[in-house]
Parts: C-alpha cells; structure tokens; sequence
C-alpha cells in the first residue's frame, strides 16, 4: 500500500502536482448522477465555462458572468446578483450566461424562476445536466451532447466547443482511471 501510494505521489508529481489527479468535486457527483449523465462530462463543461485560474490551477467558478462576451468573475453571489441586474437593464437576456455552467438566460427561461437563482452553484448544476442530458442521444458519444450544449444547432461553433471541452474530459477521464486503479473509494 506505501508503495502504491508512493507511486501514484511520484505520477502527480510528474504530471503537475495537484491537478494531475482531479476527479469531479462530489456536487458535480451529484447533479450528474441525479441527470443520468457521466460527472466527467459535467465537470469538463463548467470547467470550459467558467474555469478561471487561481492558484495556478483551474477551476469552474459559480459567480461568472458572461455579457455580450465578456466574462465577469465575482466574489460572491451578492456581488454577481447585482451584476446579473445591471447587465439585464442594458443587455438583452440571450446575450447573458451565468453561473457554473454559463446557463443562458434568454434561451432557458423556463429554468429558473428568478435570474439570480442562476447563481445558486447546485441549482446551476442541475440545470447543465439536464441540458445535457436532453442533448445526448443514446448510443452517441457524449462529446456531439457537449457540442450541442454550446450550439444546439451545431457547425463549426460546436465543433471548436467540442475539441475544447474534449480535452478537459480526457484528462479527468485520465484522471478518474487512475484513482480507481490507486483503490480509492470516490465520494
């Protein structure tokens, strides 16, 4: 067992440190599992969304705006609820995504009840798996659900999408085999 665990020490170390061996955090878990769909692809998602890097790793941060294309990073959902109201008097609602997985507010009005509630990380969550969900087709990889995700109507938008979240996906595919084969129980 010190042995293994030396070993798998010593890959992390080669492979990057601490984001060698990332595995969905158990609220992805979760939403994922709720939604039927693989936790890798939900966390590969947000992190493509609304990854940002702090400490030089990166991660999907809940309080992200994007307006007409430009992304907005908060510090709290307070401070992101208000700049979700600012950006609504002067943005219209298919122009403004928010939250973990960057959920549009014009295209899923029926959502969500407030848009504030966009912010809420779990109910973000669920939301991105849902969509997802609805655009997997059974049988299909789930990469073509991914580009759907971003462009429901596909071309070359979901196809740049797709190639930029694959990537995310196979390394925490990598990732999760290795922390299965190491023995350890995923939460």
């Amino acid at each position: 067992m010190a042995r293994r665990t030396a070993f798998l020490l010593l890959v992390g170390a080669m492979a990057g440190g601490a984001q060698a061996r990332e595995i969905p955090p158990p609220a992805y878990q979760v939403a994922a599992q709720r939604a039927g769909i693989p936790s890798t692809v939900l966390y590969a998602v947000a992190l493509q969304e609304s990854g940002f890097r702090l400490r030089g790793r990166l991660v999907p941060w809940p309080w992200t705006l994007n307006v007409a294309g430009k992304p907005q990073r908060y510090a709290t959902r307070t401070e992101a609820c208000a700049g979700l109201r600012q950006a609504l008097n002067r943005t219209p609602a298919k122009r403004i995504d928010a939250g973990l997985g960057q959920i549009n507010l014009g295209y899923h009005p029926q959502r969500y009840a407030q848009p504030c509630d966009l912010l809420d990380p779990y109910r973000n969550l669920a939301i991105a798996a849902e969509i997802l969900r609805e655009q997997h087709t059974p049988g299909d990889d789930w990469l073509l659900a991914i580009g759907r995700y971003h462009r429901p109507a596909g071309g070359a938008p979901a196809a740049r999408y797709r190639l930029s979240v694959g990537q995310h996906l196979a390394r925490l595919q990598s990732d999760l085999r290795l922390e299965i084969t190491s023995g350890r129980s995923l939460p």
